[in-house]
């Protein structure tokens, strides 16, 4: 059986960990070890972060068009509620977006939901 020789895989392999952890302080940056346990963790933390980061802006855009809706005299969920019976068919991005670029456009919105309440 051949001697098999790890030597210039995993001086690669370690060449990339170390790679990705430049910028980090101290031995994060400097000692294999503790680089590749900061360099894993911090793949853990992007790969949760990414679905996280869906939640914290669908959060963000409720709270700008409750606001704008409040301002214009109706509650975040009767707008909503206005809105779909009105077959308006405006995601929260886009409403978030007009409430605060296009505030004449969100009143109209808002008033089209009113009318369709009553």
């Amino acid at each position: 059986m051949p001697r098999v020789k790890t030597n210039i895989a995993r001086n690669k392999r370690k060449k990339k960990l170390m790679k990705e952890a430049r910028g980090y302080f101290g031995g994060r940056s400097k000692l294999y070890r503790s680089a590749k346990d900061a360099v894993e963790r911090g793949w853990e933390y992007a790969y949760r972060d990414r679905r996280r980061r869906k939640r914290d802006f669908r959060a963000l855009w409720i709270s700008r068009i409750n606001a704008a809706s409040r301002e214009n005299g109706l509650s975040y969920s009767r707008l909503i509620s206005g809105l779909r019976s009105a077959g308006v068919d405006l995601n929260r991005k886009v409403l978030a977006d007009l409430a605060v670029r296009e505030p004449a456009a969100f009143a109209e919105l808002v008033q089209v939901a009113k009318d369709q309440l009553r």
